[in-house]
């Protein structure tokens, strides 16, 4: 009758062990948590990315308003009869 007892307080120790330091173990979920969190903050600068291509991309099918901006931002290109200044800091 006195084994009783202490079998089952053995095999709640290696519950609560287990718990604890096993594999599935709080320490393990408060990880994952954390891991889950910051892949959340990625997704969300991706996804907002995405969407400023999506925009970006849409007014380039539209029409050449775009297509010139970036000729002039990215190649610096003018028109035939345009003056650039370039004021130096």
């Amino acid at each position: 009758m006195r084994l009783l007892p202490l079998a089952l307080a053995a095999l709640l120790l290696m519950v609560h062990a287990e718990l604890w330091f096993g594999k599935g173990g709080v320490p393990h979920e408060i990880a994952l948590r954390s891991e889950l969190k910051q892949q959340l903050a990625e997704n969300a600068e991706a996804r907002a990315r995405n969407e400023q291509l999506a925009a970006e991309v849409a007014d380039l099918r539209e029409g050449t308003e775009m297509v010139e901006e970036k000729a002039r931002r990215e190649l610096g290109m003018v028109r035939p009869d345009e003056l650039l200044v370039v004021v130096a800091k």
